[in-house]
């Protein structure tokens, strides 16, 4: 795995998006998956190595890849 270290997605606002940071620099608000994916790649993550499922790569709060709400 190549990248900037572990992103962190927050548990899930009252609107439903997810606070995305890779340490102290917030990388956006997600509202699905493939938002989580584009802070990814623009992150600089080698998207072929990753998996939203890898504790090493993202650790998620308030729930995994499926709780949006």
């Amino acid at each position: 795995m190549s990248g900037p270290g572990r992103i962190v997605v927050h548990p899930p606002s009252p609107s439903g998006g997810r606070l995305v940071t890779v340490g102290a620099e917030v990388l956006g608000t997600a509202y699905g998956t493939v938002d989580v994916l584009g802070f990814l790649r623009r992150a600089g993550v080698d998207m072929k190595d990753a998996r939203l499922d890898d504790p090493q790569l993202i650790e998620w709060l308030g729930g995994g890849p499926g709780a949006w709400s």
